[in-house]
């Protein structure tokens, strides 16, 4: 069993880029508070794991975001540790609704105080058919809507890439406007033409067109690219977009909470959010589609539910999953640990 007062600090790489100086704080004052501190700063994936798994009797300490906490409660999960191991978390990030709906206070030095002399809270967790965890709030579809445009395809940005396709004041035009180098350069070659012609005792005109084509065609190819290139845009593959969450339509999805069928695949739904409850059972809200008179909201509790159907994603806490044709989650209750204040 870990011991108060020997902490390992586990900081996430993203968190000590987005705020270095909430992430010394927070080391600060756990260094101050505990009899034994040790610090890891992992680089990766990997490393978090194994500085987790080698915790040994300390009591571990993120500080990162919710991604970072998601990380800590699976890997504890699939090593069948997590009953044993209280967790606290020091929230520093961008994404910290989890964290925040969890309780964990929000500023660096109230967490940090609360992972020293909070008390544990045992929480309900939803496991699902494949290992996974979710803590918080599941959400079938994961996400409405598409992602936003790529920039590369706004319009006009073929002409950007290539200036001087369209106004044509490049040297070099066919009716012999251009800068003043390209004048100065042909009022030379025309002079030098001109000596030749009269020594060599031909043409003047003829000499100076044998002369001056060569140079002017590799001018004009080097300095001017073909018109045809412009339509290569639009022959390049287009890039494949896929939605996040394919929720841009109704879902015709079989939801079963504890063996009994809440709704069937002939009524199209809007969404169905899985909530693990306070009393070891998960809140399981439907929202059908309207067709003609409003549709109730349709609202069960039970310890395991199962969602099948065509191909769907789903966001649980910040991850998005999928595509899966079915999948069910368990509720398990009091499955872990998080230290919060008193």
């Amino acid at each position: 069993m870990a011991t108060p007062d020997q902490l390992l600090v586990v900081i996430d790489p993203l968190a000590r880029h987005t705020d270095g100086e909430a992430v010394r704080i927070a080391k600060d004052v756990l260094s101050a508070g505990a009899a034994s501190t040790k610090v890891c700063l992992p680089a990766g994936p990997e490393e978090f794991a194994r500085a987790l798994s080698r915790r040994g009797s300390r009591r571990p300490v993120v500080i990162g975001d919710d991604r970072a906490l998601l990380r800590a409660v699976a890997l504890l999960h699939r090593q069948r540790e997590l009953p044993s191991c209280p967790l606290s978390m020091i929230p520093v990030g961008s994404a910290l609704g989890l964290a925040h709906s969890l309780g964990v206070p929000t500023g660096a030095v109230a967490a940090a105080r609360a992972a020293l002399d909070g008390v544990e809270r045992r929480l309900d967790l939803l496991v699902d058919d494949s290992d996974g965890v979710v803590l918080g709030a599941l959400r079938i579809p994961a996400l409405p809507g598409a992602p936003p445009p790529d920039p590369a395809d706004e319009p006009g940005m073929a002409a950007d890439a290539h200036p001087g396709l369209d106004g044509g004041t490049g040297p070099g035009t066919h009716d012999g406007t251009g800068d003043g180098r390209g004048d100065g350069r042909a009022t030379g070659r025309k002079a030098r033409a001109g000596g030749a012609s009269a020594d060599d005792g031909g043409s003047p005109g003829q000499h100076f067109w044998l002369r001056a084509w060569p140079q002017s065609l590799a001018r004009t190819l080097s300095t001017r690219p073909a018109r045809p290139a412009r339509m290569s845009r639009p022959l390049r593959p287009s890039r494949i977009r896929v939605a996040a969450g394919g929720g841009a339509g109704p879902s015709r999805l079989r939801v079963e909470v504890d063996g009994v069928m809440l709704v069937d695949l002939d009524q199209p739904v809007e969404t169905v959010s899985i909530t693990p409850g306070l009393d070891g059972g998960a809140d399981v809200e439907i929202r059908p589609v309207c067709v003609g008179a409003e549709a109730a909201t349709l609202h069960a509790v039970g310890h395991r539910v199962t969602v099948s159907g065509a191909d769907f994603r789903y966001r649980a806490d910040s991850l998005v999953s999928g595509p899966v044709r079915t999948r069910t989650w368990t509720v398990r209750a009091g499955a872990w640990g998080l230290t919060l204040p008193r």
